[in-house]
């Protein structure tokens, strides 16, 4: 009888095993989604020749800690050889001594797990459940399948992120296979001034969630220089966030702000390109096969959340975007289109 990753037991809640039990139930397998006892449950971690549109954890292992989250449950501590910190944290310092953000322990690489106060999905930093497992308590039993444009609990925010928007896919589930099938993420057309005093706060009632609901705001919690408007500069002086304004030049990588109709954009996303997904500003009923009037840029357009075989988590291989290549349609230059 299978344990589920969970060895002799007890765990929590009552379960037989752990997440990892289910959901990277054979990492050897050919499959990214597996049939246990009758459910079809999405593998993390996998040996299947598509990956699911969150990416793949294999891809971490060993010595590619650059290209994906180096969580714990699988990797163990301190598994990133560079990085301790998140890259574009607010503060961004990689000095133990200040990894207090707010009142609140900045998540490292010596205890960031999938779940719960130190982890992504389940209830969030600041709350009192934990980690793992008991971060999740009753997600899946009151889990809100397809369109989740409520998101004031875990189980009906999307993907079991806290407080995140979004459709997710019904029809091939947990992938981003085509233009007619895919998820639908919940963006803004302009990011917030992220702090803790004078600007707008990650920290409510319902724990560290997305300030503004979007999947970005959410990679912000943690990685907020990449997804603020200028707000001052860190500990060691450096300006903190994307630039004063939504609209170009740029500091650093704009998210949640609008795709134009116009100039190197102009041919973007006419026909839904999964391999650089945009975020639409009203999360919509049913999937969107082709562009919007105000589609936007979000953090998902470019990097998998979990992992993927190029470094930084990038959909694509970097060092192959070369400027005037001819191929116009794939990573940067799905948006920016007269730049290939």
């Amino acid at each position: 009888m299978a344990t589920y990753g969970g060895g002799t037991g007890p765990n929590s809640v009552l379960l037989r095993g752990t997440c990892i039990g289910c959901h990277a139930y054979n990492i050897a397998g050919s499959n990214n989604v597996v049939d246990i006892n009758g459910s079809q449950i999405p593998q993390v971690w996998h040996n299947a020749g598509t990956d699911l549109a969150a990416g793949n954890f294999k891809y971490v292992d060993g010595a590619g800690y650059g290209k994906g989250h180096n969580v714990i449950d699988f990797f163990g501590t301190d598994s990133d050889g560079v990085l301790d910190a998140p890259p574009g944290g607010i503060p961004q310092s990689f000095h133990a001594s200040e990894y207090i953000h707010g009142g609140y322990l900045v998540v490292s690489d010596s205890d960031l797990t999938c779940a719960g106060e130190n982890g992504c999905h389940g209830s969030n930093r600041s709350q009192t459940l934990g980690s793992g497992i008991p971060a999740l308590k009753g997600a899946h039993h009151g889990n809100v399948d397809g369109l989740c444009n409520i998101a004031d609990d875990v189980s009906n925010s999307y993907r079991f992120l806290l407080g995140v928007r979004g459709l997710e896919n019904t029809t091939d589930k947990w992938q981003n296979k085509d233009a007619s099938s895919h998820n639908e993420y919940y963006g803004a057309t302009t990011p917030p001034v992220l702090g803790c005093s004078g600007g707008i706060s990650c920290h409510g009632a319902a724990g560290v969630t997305s300030p503004n609901n979007t999947i970005s705001g959410f990679c912000a919690t943690c990685h907020g220089n990449f997804h603020t408007l200028s707000g001052g500069t860190d500990y060691g002086g450096t300006s903190v966030g994307i630039g004063s304004t939504n609209s170009s030049p740029f500091q650093r990588h704009p998210t949640d702000i609008v795709i134009k109709d116009e100039g190197e954009y102009q041919a973007a996303n006419r026909t839904y390109n999964p391999q650089a997904p945009v975020g639409r500003t009203t999360v919509p009923d049913s999937v969107i096969t082709g562009a919007t009037e105000n589609d936007v840029v979000t953090c998902l357009s470019c990097h998998a959340a979990h992992g993927s075989p190029y470094p930084d988590m990038l959909k694509w291989d970097y060092t192959t975007m070369i400027a005037g290549g001819g191929s116009n349609t794939n990573g940067c230059f799905a948006c920016h289109t007269e730049k290939d």
